[in-house]
């Protein structure tokens, strides 16, 4: 009789069972929201923005850089109207769109969920992820937020971001990440 040397493991029988499109249930998985911070600032830039734009237009239709014609008149009330329409429009899909960016961290995948109209959920393995950055520009940093950027194996440019959340999160998530993907290779 040959006996099992000590260093050996018996791997359990590796199984991959069909399922049905009724036990899949994407909908039980528990999604954490990225920081109401993240939709504040992205009002007050869209706010910004469109003032920015009415005081470039204000200056161009002023006469202190050059006179405008007298029929230019209804071309400047189309510009203010377009300005003011695109603003709103902005600052209301930022209202209602941003609360529904949610992630899920699971054991063996990523999740990201985003979208008001068109919604996507976008599942990378962790055992795909190639990299993983934080990033974070100088309002991010002021309001202590940042994005994560996941890249996947063979992929040339990011999955996809994750953004608004907040620092600590982010560098937590990205750790967990970083020390679970080796390990789920094992498996």
């Amino acid at each position: 009789m040959s006996e099992t040397p000590s260093n050996f493991t018996v791997e359990p029988e590796f199984t991959n069972k069909t399922l049905s499109v009724t036990e899949i249930n994407t909908a039980t998985m528990a999604m954490t929201p990225i920081s109401p911070k993240y939709r504040q600032i992205n009002l007050i830039w869209g706010a910004c923005f469109g003032a920015l734009l009415a005081i470039i237009l204000t200056l161009f239709t002023s006469g202190i850089i050059f006179d405008l014609p007298e029929n230019a008149r209804p071309y400047v009330i189309g510009g203010y109207v377009f300005i003011a329409i695109n603003t709103l429009r902005n600052l209301i899909y930022h209202v209602f769109a941003d609360p529904l960016i949610q992630y899920a961290l699971r054991e063996h995948d990523l999740n990201y969920q985003s979208g008001l109209i068109f919604r996507s959920l976008v599942s990378q393995p962790i055992l795909r992820i190639q990299h993983i950055e934080i990033r974070r520009g100088p309002i991010e940093r002021q309001a202590g937020l940042a994005t994560l950027q996941v890249f996947s194996a063979g992929g040339v440019s990011h999955t996809f971001n994750i953004p608004g959340l907040v620092y600590k999160d982010a560098v937590s998530l990205r750790q967990f990440i970083l020390d679970h993907k080796d390990l789920a290779a094992d498996v």
